[in-house]
């Protein structure tokens, strides 16, 4: 099934959502797809098959799951690498739209034979390259790579801490991709830089997590014991329609 992502005033809003209430709150609020990630704390790791099968069951926008075994760097062992090649076979089957990967060379260049088998199992799905981008050497060149593998978006924040920070590189990008990608903004994109980020840069979708901290519902604290009882994190329906109304609101 083709799901059509919606345009909101000429602009896609994709949410990174760390559960399936999180992915639905994206959709009550308006969002035009999700990135399904869990572990948002450490900067985003593969979703449960539980996890994706119960989101794409409450959803009909797109849903885009995050291929990473776990957090740190983007060099995978031969171990890891089967596991994502595994995971992404299990997004194609469980209808997903598409999946979010990105292996990266010890010296900061593209893995091209890695990224290539990982599109080649994902297809006709989307196929995105994340923020590994942001741990590549050289910027522009990476980009050619990643668009001569056949990578349809790069999720990106300029190479710095966050898309605000980064934006002067991110405007470089959208120019140097012509169309030929989709160059994504992402990292700290909120309702105070939203609308700046997207002007100035001039792309065309945007990702933000919309994320606020649930606290623990636990009565019982224990001083004897640290941890296990910290807030999490979840997608606020409020926050996803605030950003909403304000793509709609650019002129």
């Amino acid at each position: 099934m083709v799901r059509t992502e919606k345009v909101i005033n000429g602009i896609k809003l994709e949410i990174c959502a760390n559960s399936s209430y999180s992915a639905l709150q994206a959709q009550l609020g308006g969002a035009s797809r999700v990135e399904l990630c869990q572990n948002l704390e450490n900067g985003g790791t593969t979703p449960s098959h539980a996890q994706i099968v119960r989101t794409r069951t409450l959803l009909d926008i797109g849903i885009h799951v995050l291929i990473r075994p776990r957090g740190g760097d983007f060099v995978y062992s031969n171990d890891e690498f089967e596991e994502m090649k595994l995971d992404v076979s299990f997004c194609k089957e469980a209808g997903c739209d598409g999946v979010v990967v990105g292996v990266l060379n010890p010296d900061g260049t593209v893995d091209r034979e890695r990224n290539a088998a990982l599109i080649a199992l994902a297809k006709p799905m989307t196929v995105v390259f994340h923020r590994a981008f942001d741990r590549c050497r050289n910027a522009e060149e990476a980009l050619e790579e990643i668009i001569n593998l056949g990578f349809d978006r790069v999720l990106t924040s300029g190479l710095r801490n966050t898309a605000e920070e980064g934006i002067e590189l991110l405007k470089s990008l959208v120019e140097k991709a012509a169309g030929r990608i989709e160059v994504m903004p992402g990292s700290g994109v909120n309702e105070t830089n939203i609308i700046q980020i997207l002007e100035h840069t001039k792309a065309h979708a945007i990702h933000s997590s919309a994320k606020i901290a649930i606290a623990s519902k636990m009565g019982f604290e224990s001083d004897q014991l640290d941890g296990m009882n910290e807030s999490t994190m979840q997608t606020s329906l409020e926050k996803v329609g605030d950003l909403v109304q304000l793509l709609k609101e650019i002129r």
